[in-house]
C-alpha cells in the first residue's frame, strides 16, 4: 500500500544482494528464540522491491533479528529481480502487491486478474517463489476482486495496526504504532520511508521486552503465527490478551471510546480506522451516513442494519478497526461510539 508514488531507486544490485548475504547469518537467532516466545506480530513492508531501500530495509531487519512479510510491485520486482533474490536469501516471505499499486476495485476482472498474475510471474521469475499472500493497494477489496485471488490460491492480508510511516509519521510514532501489536496481528509499513527503517531497531528491542517475536502470516487464517508452525496456546506468562472464553473474567470498569480517523480518501471511497481504548471486550456501533456503505471491515465481526454497522472484538482480541467504504456522493465521516 502506497499512498504517494515513488520513482525508482538506482542501485547496484549485485552489492545489494551481497550487503544482505553478509548480515543473513544473524537471522539463526531467530528460530532459535522461537521456543521463548509468547506470541507472534506480522511485520510487513509495502512497495519494493527499488534497490537501495530494499538493501537498507533487509540489513534492518537481519541486524536486529526480524523476519518480515514482503509485498512486492511486480513493475518492481521485474526491474529489480536481484533485490527480490535478496529478499529470499535473507529469509524473508514474500506477497504480491499489485503490479503498479492502482485501484483495484475500479478496474475490471480481466485488468484485476493481468495486475495479480504478471507480479506473480515477476516474483516468480526472480527467484521469489511463487506467493501465496496478496494485499490489495490501499486496502480497498471486493468480492470480485476475491474471486481473482482465488483463482491464483491466494490469501488477502489486509492489517489490524497502520503505522502511519507512508503519511509521514515519525520514528517515535511508528515505534508507538508497533508497540499496540497484540498476538496474532499484523502492521502496515513501508519500504521506502527513511524514519522506518530508523524505527526497526526501537521495534525489534521492544518486541524483545514484551516476549514477543515475528512470524509468518498464515495462509489459511491470514494472523501472524510462528515461523513454519502455529502460535503457541497462551500461558500464564504470556503478555498478550488470551482469547475469551467462558472463565474470562469480566472487563473493568470504566469508560470505552472509539476515536475515528480517515486514512485515505479518493472519488469513490474511503479507508476508515477506529482505534478503541477503556476496555478490552467492547462493541462499536459505526454511523455512516446514507450514501456511504462498508464493502470490508478487518479487526472485528461486523453486522450491519441499514447504515449501521455493530463491530465486537475478534476471537484473538484486539483494539484496532479498519474498513473500506464505498460513497455514492460527497464524504462525510462516519461517527464512532462505544460501549
Amino acid at each position: 500500500m502506497s499512498f504517494r508514488r515513488r520513482s525508482l531507486v538506482p542501485m547496484a544490485l549485485l552489492a545489494a544482494a551481497a550487503a544482505v548475504t553478509a548480515t543473513v547469518s544473524t537471522l539463526g537467532a531467530v528460530s532459535s528464540q522461537a521456543a521463548t516466545c509468547n506470541g507472534y506480530v506480522g511485520l510487513t513492508f509495502d512497495d519494493g522491491p527499488q534497490g537501495g531501500t530494499t538493501t537498507n530495509l533487509l540489513n534492518a531487519l537481519t541486524q536486529n533479528g526480524l523476519k518480515a512479510t514482503l509485498f512486492n510491485e511486480g513493475q518492481y520486482a521485474s526491474a529489480n529481480p536481484a533485490s527480490v533474490r535478496a529478499e529470499a536469501a535473507a529469509g524473508m516471505w514474500i506477497g504480491n502487491h499489485s503490479w503498479d499499486h492502482p485501484h483495484m476495485t475500479q478496474l475490471s476482472q480481466a485488468n484485476m486478474d493481468s495486475e495479480i498474475s504478471r507480479t506473480q510471474n515477476a516474483i516468480s521469475s526472480a527467484g521469489g517463489g511463487t506467493p501465496k499472500l496478496f494485499r490489495p493497494p490501499y486496502g480497498e477489496t471486493n468480492s470480485t476482486l476475491k474471486s481473482v485471488e482465488a483463482k491464483y490460491g491466494l490469501k488477502e492480508i489486509i492489517w489490524d495496526v497502520d503505522s502511519q510511516d507512508w503519511n509521514g509519521a515519525s520514528v517515535s510514532a511508528i515505534v508507538s504504532a508497533a508497540s499496540n501489536l497484540q498476538n496474532g496481528q499484523v502492521i502496515l509499513m513501508h519500504e521506502w520511508p527513511a524514519n522506518t527503517v530508523q524505527a526497526i531497531p526501537q521495534i525489534a528491542n521492544n518486541l524483545r521486552n514484551r516476549g514477543m517475536c515475528s512470524g509468518m502470516i498464515d495462509t489459511s487464517t491470514g494472523r501472524a503465527v510462528a515461523p513454519g508452525g502455529t502460535n503457541p496456546p497462551p500461558s500464564s506468562s504470556t503478555p498478550v490478551s488470551p482469547p475469551p472464553s467462558s472463565s474470562t473474567p469480566p472487563p473493568p470498569s470504566g469508560s470505552c471510546t472509539a476515536s475515528y480517523s480517515t486514512s485515505a480518501q479518493w472519488n469513490t471511497g474511503f479507508n476508515g480506522a477506529i482505534t478503541v481504548s477503556g476496555k478490552s471486550a467492547w462493541t462499536v456501533t459505526i454511523n455512516l451516513p446514507g450514501n456511504e456503505k462498508i464493502i470490508s471491515l478487518w479487526g472485528g465481526t461486523a453486522t450491519t442494519s441499514g447504515n449501521t454497522v455493530t463491530v465486537k472484538p475478534p476471537s484473538y482480541g484486539g483494539n484496532s478497526i479498519g474498513f473500506t467504504a464505498s460513497t455514492t456522493g460527497s464524504f462525510a465521516a462516519p461517527t464512532a461510539t462505544c460501549a
